[in-house]
């Protein structure tokens, strides 16, 4: 009967919220080391850039394995992917909290190599659980706990890392990893409609033309996404005087209605004829929206800020649709390779943007800074209007 249950259409929503809180997990760590920057700074003696080198760890071991590890979750399933991922980098947590800059930088590198295993097995698990008519809002759940995960962590790390100190903090996110772990264990199951994949072959996917496509403009996408979460404190507070308060609580509204956008945004795919198509909307509505704030860089400042906000939320809103269709270019059995494709451009992405653009507002300005997120998104439009192969992942499911 036990087994029943934990293969029935319903069992979905079980897998649905074990991905996402392991989504929103992975992001705690990469997303909510830098609240704590000046704490790891402290603890471990470090200068600006050379802290900067410590939490880019993270996003460095995740680049190097998204593919490797969605190519195990087509072969071997998610549930075993996701379980040594999740243990592997509560592990390396721990062993963060060892006293040494080094040796946590070092560990930092594993974090990010076995989390990586969340990013596309779990979409895999989600995408083989849900029909075609319900992926892109479950989609949206799991992506919106990426910004929730980050949020919270970024409000408890900091009070853990003053009272109890930074090894504390490290130990935390190891419980929290771990125990999600446990959770995969206990409760992560493939249907029984879903496909593996043998050995090889996964070469075809990492060459197909719609998929390099679509990863690209995903990486470019993520220029306007990070220019935002970057920069738009500091333009607001550093270049037009707001208040660090009421910037830092715009950032956070920016951040909120993105996420809200995540799954609206799911829905409306949902309802669409194609997932590309409200990619192509929200491009020209990105690009739109950075060339405005570029303009309306010296306007009042609340014409900005009314302009900026919407804006950066529009930034957030396309990750899920985007790694939806993503999933459902790859072949069958080829799920969690596409994904670790995917996303693999968008971190390569991430890890440029915020640096990229700091240089060009500084050496250039804060409107060529805002108009290289436009243009950014102008591109992924480009290349989002050839038209894509439609497939079907799973059969249409009640």
């Amino acid at each position: 009967m036990a087994q029943r249950r934990s293969t029935s259409p319903g069992h979905r929503w079980v897998v649905l919220a074990v991905g996402a809180v392991a989504q929103g997990t992975n992001a705690a760590v990469f997303l909510g080391l830098p609240a704590i920057t000046p704490q790891l700074r402290a603890h471990f003696d470090l200068s600006l850039p050379q802290v900067g080198m410590l939490l880019g760890a993270v996003n460095l071991g995740t680049a190097l394995t998204l593919v490797l590890w969605g190519a195990a979750a087509d072969r071997r399933g998610e549930r075993l992917v996701m379980a040594i991922g999740g243990f592997g980098a509560a592990g390396c947590l721990a062993l963060a909290a060892v006293d040494g800059p080094v040796v946590a930088g070092l560990a930092l590198v594993g974090v990010g190599l076995f989390g990586a295993s969340v990013n596309a097995a779990s979409g895999r698990a989600v995408l083989t659980w849900f029909p075609a008519q319900r992926r892109g809002f479950a989609m949206g759940i799991r992506q919106t706990a990426t910004p929730l995960g980050a949020a919270l962590a970024a409000a408890v790390l900091p009070v853990v890392a003053l009272h109890a100190g930074v090894p504390v903090a490290f130990l935390v996110l190891a419980g929290c990893t771990g125990f999600v772990a446990i959770a995969v264990v206990l409760w992560v199951r493939e249907p029984p409609w879903a496909v593996r994949s043998g050995r090889g072959r996964h070469g075809v996917v990492l060459k197909d033309p719609d998929l390099i496509r679509l990863s690209t403009a995903g990486g470019l996408l993520v220029v306007p996404q990070f220019t935002a979460a970057a920069l738009m404190v500091e333009l607001l507070h550093d270049h037009r005087g707001v208040a660090v308060g009421a910037a830092a609580g715009l950032f956070a509204a920016a951040q909120v209605s993105g996420g809200v956008g995540r799954l609206v945004v799911g829905v409306w795919s949902d309802r669409s004829a194609t997932r590309v198509g409200p990619l192509k909307v929200l491009s020209v509505l990105i690009a739109v929206g950075f060339a405005l704030c570029a303009a309306l860089d010296r306007a009042p400042v609340w014409l900005l800020a009314a302009v900026l906000v919407p804006t950066a939320a529009l930034g957030l809103c396309w990750n899920g649709v985007a790694i939806t269709a993503a999933g459902e270019l790859a072949p069958p059995g080829r799920t969690g390779t596409a994904l670790g494709m995917q996303n693999t451009a968008n971190y390569v992405s991430a890890t440029v943007t915020p640096p990229l653009a700091g240089w060009v507002a500084v050496a250039v300005g804060w409107p060529a800074a805002l108009l290289l997120a436009a243009a950014a998104a102008v591109g992924a439009r480009v290349l989002l209007a050839v038209p894509f192969a439609a497939r079907q992942l799973a059969p249409e499911l009640p």
